[in-house]
């Protein structure tokens, strides 16, 4: 059964730990993370772009198939299905979907357009018993073509969406989606300690995860990040894995071609990938 992330998210805020959203992108996807997360006793949020529920031919068959697996898995870890970086309309239609989260991402809005979807959408979610994320400042990099320069967002900003009643926010401090460059600046903690103190100690989310080192997220940690989103860091591994797995021409020894088979490899990569993240995160027998 799918919970919200509300819980899971003030037990790491209090705890002083990360709770990971890893991003999924078909079955082979969920079902490595799931994997993951039983093994290592984490709880977890699933992060569905609209892309890549368009991909999945849309957040019904999305909803479903988690829901499904989480029963069929046998799985006990506190699981959300979340919908990342979400339009208005693409919120309604995943309340709709049957999923336990949304995040609207009203930052490329005026502040007070942002505020007045965010909160419409706070009442709607919060009536169906689902949580919401909400974002100020954009978060640097391409997310499903949203571009955005890794805004550092304004505190005062961040406190009237925390206002609205929102579950949990997404405030950029310099970060970005993708890989990042060689000449990044790295977060800014400054605008992370302002921010968390504007917000009344509201768990705080970092996208763009991947490529950060490992001390800025233990820090991050420290100052009231509770949700760190991975997505672009699983793609690169799985990608790796199934280009040497080809390249052995392991494809063409037997059935090797067989997906599960050739597949296979990718799939482990995630689920090692999920377990180094679940380590550094600190969550790790938290579910």
């Amino acid at each position: 059964m799918l919970v919200n992330a509300t819980e899971m998210l003030i037990k790491a805020r209090d705890g002083h730990y990360g709770v990971p959203q890893f991003n999924i992108n078909n079955l082979e996807w969920t079902k490595a993370v799931l994997t993951a997360c039983e093994e290592m006793k984490s709880p977890v949020i699933l992060g569905v772009s609209e892309g890549a529920g368009k991909y999945m031919t849309g957040f019904k068959t999305v909803a479903a198939m988690v829901d499904a697996m989480v029963d069929s898995m046998g799985i006990t870890v506190p699981v959300a299905l979340h919908l990342d970086h979400g339009t208005y309309e693409g919120c309604k239609a995943c309340v709709e979907a049957g999923f336990s989260s949304i995040m609207f991402d009203g930052s490329h809005y005026s502040i007070e357009e942002n505020v007045e979807k965010t909160k419409e959408l706070v009442a709607l979610a919060h009536s169906k018993g689902m949580s919401i994320e909400a974002e100020v400042g954009s978060i640097g990099g391409v997310e499903d073509g949203v571009v955005g320069a890794g805004e550092i967002a304004d505190p005062a900003e961040c406190a009237k969406i925390t206002d609205l009643g929102i579950d949990f926010l997404a405030a950029g401090i310099g970060n970005i989606h993708g890989v990042y460059p060689a000449n990044w600046k790295g977060l800014d903690f400054e605008a992370l300690d302002r921010i968390h103190k504007a917000t009344n100690n509201i768990p705080l989310v970092l996208h763009g995860g991947t490529g950060i080192p490992d001390e800025m997220i233990a820090k991050a940690i420290s100052l009231g990040v509770s949700k760190i989103n991975i997505n672009t860091e699983c793609q690169l591994v799985f990608a790796e894995a199934t280009r040497k797995y080809i390249e052995a021409g392991k494809d063409q020894q037997g059935k090797g071609f067989d997906p599960r088979k050739l597949l296979a490899p990718g799939s482990q990569a995630i689920i090692d990938k999920c377990k180094e993240k679940i380590e550094l995160f600190g969550c790790a027998g938290k579910g």
